[in-house]
């Protein structure tokens, strides 16, 4: 998985890996939009570039196997990777991407991601990922789940 830096289009490896306690001391609300310290009791995970340790994106993840779903309860990039003048383009991608690995990993061809989007975003995700409106949420399913890992996993 890699992410681009949009000034010089270079590509970045990544890792996607648990945030650690001592994480949530960095994580302000003005860089990382959201009080992070509320999901240290939730499955959270810290998008890096591999070798460094800044935080370039987070996502809060809810397995609910009584519905063979992995539930994004937050997602974000930091600050300087949002909008038209971002650093770095395809972070928020990666950690949908990474939470629908588990998925699969963990419910297989019946697994599904979801989220509740906040009304302004769903238009993006349902565009950019090709998410589906089910109810309050938007999800992703076999196929469109499997494209999107191949699309930001090529491993």
């Amino acid at each position: 998985m890699n992410i681009k830096e949009v000034s010089t289009n270079k590509i970045f490896p990544i890792d996607i890996i648990p945030i650690e306690k001592a994480d949530y001391k960095a994580l302000g609300k003005r860089r990382y939009f959201f009080d992070w310290k509320e999901e240290q009791n939730e499955e959270v995970y810290k998008l890096v570039i591999q070798g460094e340790k800044t935080i370039l994106g987070l996502i809060s993840l809810e397995r609910i196997p009584s519905e063979l779903r992995v539930h994004i309860r937050l997602l974000t990039v930091s600050k300087e990777n949002k909008g038209n003048k971002k650093k770095f383009d395809k972070i928020a991608g990666n950690l949908i991407a990474h939470a629908a690995k588990i998925a699969v990993a963990e419910y297989g061809e019946w697994g599904c991601v979801s989220l509740k989007p906040k009304t302004e975003i769903a238009r993006h995700y349902i565009e950019k990922y090709k998410m589906k409106i089910t109810g309050a949420t938007l999800s992703l399913e076999v196929p469109e789940i499997l494209d999107l890992i191949n699309l930001f996993d090529k491993n």
